[in-house]
């Protein structure tokens, strides 16, 4: 007999009973909140063919994403690392009749083939909101506001929050004739902010004019408000690099005004999802977490393929990291526990009343014959009693509470 049956793939975990009800709790919460901002719930497949499922996301979602084979059709399919992409797709696609900004949220269950960084969890329930449909800093600065109000309902606070703009290194790329891999070395340097790797791979390369410096100057814009003065006078007058501070500098405007509490710094070196991404760029993080806890920012026309190009923008978290990080205990155990009845006379009141409760929305565990333990046991804090006749409630001490 494998004694190691019970044991759990390398990054996959479950819930009992605690968690998983804190999770529901949260993720109810959430959607909620969603739904008052009103964006629509949709709900996209765990698996779909491969080549929609990474349509427009580069390489690193490639890599993140399980593959199979399906056998009905002998397409490659993947299991959905992000779902991201595919509410483009319905946005794009089954939604193509709306002319007008759509928001859309989602939640569910993601996997990807290597962890995340929040504990290392490879499967986890992903929560997040789009916008479609507009171009301004008026909706990237609502998903902002958004995905705030959303760490907030959550119980995770002191976040204070990341912006770049993939934009500016696209420009310096293009202005520098990088070639697809110098392009790549440069790129993971820059995230690692590693100045003496990044300066020698520019000394090597011998670019032609400034462009060299400027892209060096990268790796240092980082900081408060004073980044963006700062990135004009050294990053030159580029057209795009202009408009790209601009958005920048319009943002922080608008998200300072609705949310003055909130922290914002600036890194224009931050070129998360860059595959994907083509403006402003965001990210949330708390104290002693060294990864985003959220991220998103804005993806225009990743619907071409599906036939609609659409400006979009939105954000998304880890669900089950954000439940991790609140820390919220686990709501206490509430329920009327119902023993077992053996009159036969009294089986269909005490039916009746249980009934009742369940409908008024009361939790009731209705007891077994023979079965071991009581109230506490099913975890309910109350007791469905027989007294003179009546079936009334007493607290789990048998101590009557007076509600009938």
């Amino acid at each position: 007999m494998n004694s190691d049956r019970w044991l759990l793939p390398e990054g996959i975990e479950e819930l009992l009973p605690p968690q998983a009800a804190e999770l529901d709790r949260l993720r109810r919460t959430l959607l909620d909140l969603f739904r008052r901002w009103g964006y629509e719930l949709v709900m996209p497949p765990l698996v779909e063919y491969l080549d929609s499922l990474l349509t427009g996301t580069g390489n690193d979602l490639d890599i993140q994403t399980f593959k199979l084979t399906d056998q009905a059709s002998g397409r490659l399919l993947g299991v959905r690392a992000d779902m991201t992409p595919q509410v483009a797709r319905i946005d794009a696609h089954r939604l193509a009749d709306r002319a007008g900004p759509v928001r859309l949220c989602y939640h569910g269950t993601v996997l990807n083939t290597r962890g995340d960084g929040l504990g290392g969890a490879r499967s986890f329930t992903q929560i997040g909101a789009e916008l479609y449909g507009h171009a301004g800093v008026a909706s990237d600065s609502e998903m902002l506001c958004l995905m705030l109000e959303t760490l907030q309902a959550a119980g995770v606070n002191e976040v204070f929050i990341d912006l770049g703009h993939v934009g500016i290194y696209r420009a310096l790329s293009a202005a520098a004739g990088l070639d697809e891999r110098q392009e790549s070395q440069l790129f993971d340097a820059l995230q690692r902010k590693a100045v003496p790797e990044i300066e020698a791979l520019l000394d090597e390369w011998r670019l032609a004019g400034d462009v060299g410096a400027r892209l060096k100057e990268l790796a240092w814009l980082n900081g408060g408000s004073e980044v963006l003065a700062r990135a004009r006078q050294c990053l030159g007058g580029d057209a795009v690099i202009a408009a790209a501070l601009d958005q920048l500098e319009g943002l922080a405007q608008l998200v300072g005004r609705q949310r003055p509490d909130v922290p914002l710094h600036f890194d224009l070196a931050e070129l998360r999802g860059y595959h994907y991404h083509t403006g402003v760029v965001f990210a949330a993080y708390v104290p002693g977490q060294g990864r985003a806890i959220a991220q998103g920012g804005r993806y225009d026309d990743i619907g071409r393929v599906f036939g609609r190009s659409r400006p979009a923008t939105g954000f998304s978290a880890n669900l089950n990291g954000l439940m991790r990080l609140a820390g919220a205990a686990p709501a206490p155990d509430r329920g009327i526990f119902a023993p077992v009845c053996e009159d036969a006379a009294l089986q269909a009141a005490q039916a009746e009343r249980i009934a009742a409760l369940r409908a008024s929305g009361e939790r009731v565990v209705a007891g077994l014959p023979g079965q071991a333990g009581g109230a506490a046991e099913a975890g309910c804090d109350r007791l469905l009693a027989l007294v003179d006749g009546q079936w009334v409630i007493q607290n789990s001490n048998s101590q009557e509470k007076g509600e009938q």
